[in-house]
């Protein structure tokens, strides 16, 4: 799975933020606190979610079941707004 193509990841007033390309629209711009950034930026590529499982747990001291209950909600949160292909 993968992020669709056309959304960037900026950093703006300490704030990681999503936002379309080709102007703004205010239905697809999000704010990702520092764990959902980080799943956003292995989304970039295409991997699946027991990779960026991985990743989490080589990255932040915390449990599997933890990472991965993370990682599953903030992917379904992902496909129900349209961002993955």
């Amino acid at each position: 799975m993968k992020i669709k193509e056309g959304y960037t990841l900026h950093e703006v007033a300490g704030e990681t933020v999503v936002i379309p390309c080709g102007g703004i629209n205010f239905d697809k711009m999000i704010t990702l606190n520092g764990t959902a950034a980080f799943i956003w930026r292995q989304l970039q590529s295409d991997v699946t979610a027991n990779e960026i499982v991985n990743a989490l747990l080589s990255e932040y001291e915390v449990e599997k079941a933890v990472a991965e209950n993370c990682v599953n909600e903030f992917i379904e949160k992902l496909k129900e707004s349209g961002f993955l292909e």
